[in-house]
């Protein structure tokens, strides 16, 4: 059995964060930087207003390609309705979710401030440390 089903006890904590009006060229810059698929958005209190993929990145660019317009700032671009996971949630509950709805990430919040984030590969490491404490006699 895994040794914590806590999400706190799995997640990354302090994920890489962005400010809304943040130019999106800065966002993509970040992405690249850090080797990450997006940024969590929020304000300065660590609020989280929403998530910025690389998608949502890819779209911004070439929507500005397109329209030979200027390419906006983070919020013309990110989702605001962003499934969240409380820092207290069952992990097992959390990856049934996140695989049923084909999410590869989720913020974790924890008194309405953003602490950490949950990814497939944070659940993955959680079934390998599963699969290697396991005894199968």
């Amino acid at each position: 059995m895994l040794g914590s089903v806590d999400i706190k006890d799995h997640m990354a904590k302090n994920p890489v964060t962005i400010s809304p009006d943040a130019p999106l060229s800065d966002a993509v810059s970040s992405i690249l930087r850090h080797k990450i698929s997006g940024l969590c958005v929020v304000d300065n209190n660590k609020k989280l207003l929403g998530v910025l993929s690389e998608l949502d990145c890819l779209k911004g660019f070439m929507a500005a390609t397109y329209n030979s317009a200027s390419i906006g700032n983070v919020s013309d671009y990110m989702t605001t309705e962003v499934d969240v996971v409380d820092v207290h949630e069952n992990i097992i509950n959390v990856a049934n979710d996140m695989m049923s709805k084909s999410q590869r990430r989720r913020p974790v919040i924890q008194d309405g401030k953003l602490i950490g984030q949950i990814s497939c590969r944070q659940l993955l490491y959680a079934v390998e440390e599963f699969s290697s404490n396991a005894s199968y006699a």
